[in-house]
């Protein structure tokens, strides 16, 4: 069940009937604080509900099958039988870990997304354009690689041309206040430049409140120049939705 709360989200998103959001990069960013996961349950919520030949090949470092199961039947979408149908594919990496140092570790990764590319090509032809990629959690790449930025950003790269080779969306998630010795590491810095669509999860300046847990910010990249922020609202994350609203309009 589509909630018109969520109707802000999806415009700012480009989750609409069109489908403009296929062939975009999508980065959100979230910090301890104000974690943005409920944003990447939207868009499989949304993505499922939105197109019957669509799919979601979801990289999972974070969490098992089972909490985001458990999570989508609370908003209207049973991932296990998405599962069985053949249109949502769940590679669990939770403990991917790659070789100590003197060993390669590209392997790994390009045995990632070999598996990736896999999927998408067994899908029929008209269905490859309506594949979602999704990365739960960015930072723990860095950790399987054992701190290999390079290696980490080899994949990123990769899995982002999937969007102009075949057309597919790519979603990542990354927590942007984990570097403790850097203000931009690489991989945020080269994510950024890469998004189509940046997502920032924040806490409210005016700190705690009963009603708002946080504020998201969307920004829009247009013909590679700076990004130009096209919504700022807050929300707040209901049992079976999320209520998204402009600030000042919530009564």
């Amino acid at each position: 069940m589509e909630h018109k709360e969520a109707n802000l989200l999806n415009e700012s998103l480009g989750l609409d009937s069109n489908n403009n959001f296929y062939g975009r990069f999508v980065l959100v960013e979230d910090t301890v604080d104000t974690s943005a996961a409920f944003v990447l349950h939207h868009i499989l919520n949304r993505t499922f509900s939105s197109h019957p030949s669509s799919s979601v090949i979801f990289l999972a470092l974070s969490n098992t099958f089972s909490h985001y199961d458990r999570i989508l039947r609370k908003i209207g979408c049973n991932l296990a039988a998405q599962r069985d149908n053949n249109r949502f594919f769940f590679i669990d990496l939770l403990m991917l870990q790659f070789p100590d140092e003197g060993k390669s570790k590209h392997n790994g990764f390009a045995a990632v997304f070999e598996k990736i590319e896999t999927l998408i090509k067994a899908l029929p032809q008209d269905n490859m354009k309506c594949v979602t990629i999704m990365i739960d959690d960015i930072s723990f790449l860095q950790l399987a690689a054992n701190g290999s930025s390079d290696h980490v950003l080899d994949f990123l790269h990769y899995c982002y041309t999937l969007t102009s080779e075949y057309g597919c969306a790519f979603v990542a998630l990354d927590h942007r206040d984990i570097y403790l010795n850097e203000d931009k590491p690489d991989i945020i810095l080269e994510m950024e430049h890469l998004a189509d669509v940046l997502v920032k999860a924040e806490p409210l300046a005016t700190g705690l409140a009963k009603d708002v847990h946080g504020q998201l910010m969307v920004f829009i990249k247009q013909h590679g120049i700076s990004p130009v922020k096209i919504h700022n609202f807050h929300f707040k994350i209901k049992e079976n939705s999320i209520e998204c609203f402009y600030p000042g309009t919530k009564i």
